[in-house]
């Protein structure tokens, strides 16, 4: 029996450019380090965001979180398209009259280790302003003497991203003792739904309940019996496979896969937001782990 591998992945192609710089924007992208780069844009209200400019730490690397190469389209691009974003806000008459929009991006490597640290950097920065506001900061200096260099920077309003689940949820589970609102552009875990557990989470994409609910509908409308799936790491596959196999539905289940490892050559390699591969049983056999059957 031939089967179908069904590896989709949900993405949003941004065609940004280069964007010439604001005469108030300060970036700095430079190599991944313990001593990160940041990219800031001046503004009266100030948004944090989380981008994985570059790919996950090596393995050897984990320990020390030095991130991978330099992600272009899925890092640079979301970086170029914010900055794109604000300053047509910006430049806006009447959207926000008399009011700037700024930014501090942070890179996120993909790493849940790496985006809990940047995270830490907007609430230590956060707090670092509202103490000296309260305290009268600029009475501690002696006549003549101006503010040292990084002690004006505002509070965060929010923060965007990051991108993957697992990783978001980490993040807000942080964020959300400073009262800090996220905003989340491809977070789909159906667990970030929770808002008795995640009170400051917000996404603009659906859940993976309808996801579940289209490939339930999909197999259903094609009268398939073998499915074989391909997942990232995390919880998504997880109520997918619910799903799939709760009571009731007329379809019957023969075998459910996993490949993680045919995952991550995709990932590895060029951007793909879809494929459909057919494999025979041989490969089916010697190369994926056999992790549900359906009854």
């Amino acid at each position: 029996m031939v089967g179908l591998l069904l590896v989709f992945f949900p993405a949003i192609f941004l065609e940004v450019s280069l964007l010439p710089r604001s005469p108030g924007r300060k970036v700095l992208l430079a190599g991944a380090s313990s001593q990160r780069s940041v990219a800031r844009m001046d503004g009266d209200v100030i948004i944090g965001a989380l981008f994985s400019v570059h790919h996950q730490p090596p393995a050897e690397k984990v320990p020390e979180r030095k991130c991978g190469e330099i992600r272009e389209q899925y890092g640079i691009q979301r970086v170029e398209a914010m900055f794109h974003t604000l300053d047509k806000i910006n430049a806006d008459p009447v959207l926000l009259p008399n009011i700037t929009l700024g930014s501090e991006i942070r890179d996120s490597c993909w790493h849940s280790s790496v985006a809990l640290e940047q995270s830490i950097e907007f609430i230590r920065d956060s707090l670092i302003s509202i103490r000296d506001e309260k305290d009268g900061f600029n009475r501690c200096l002696p006549d003549g003497q101006s503010l040292p260099p990084g002690r004006t920077k505002k509070p965060i309003a929010g923060v965007i991203g990051p991108g993957s689940s697992s990783v978001a949820i980490q993040v807000q589970n942080l964020l959300q003792l400073f009262d800090i609102p996220q905003i989340a552009y491809s977070a789909t875990s159906i667990d970030l739904s929770d808002k008795t557990l995640y009170k400051y989470f917000l996404r603009v994409v659906p859940s993976d309940t309808l996801q579940a609910r289209a490939m339930l509908d999909i197999v259903k409308r094609y009268n398939w019996t073998y499915v074989s799936a391909v997942h990232t790491e995390g919880r998504h596959y997880i109520w997918e496979r619910r799903v799939l196999r709760k009571p009731g539905h007329s379809v019957d289940l023969t075998w459910i896969l996993v490949c993680p490892h045919i995952l991550s050559l995709f990932l590895e390699g060029l951007f793909v937001q879809g494929v459909i591969l057919p494999f025979s049983d041989q490969l089916r056999l010697s190369r994926c782990k056999e992790l549900i059957q359906c009854e």
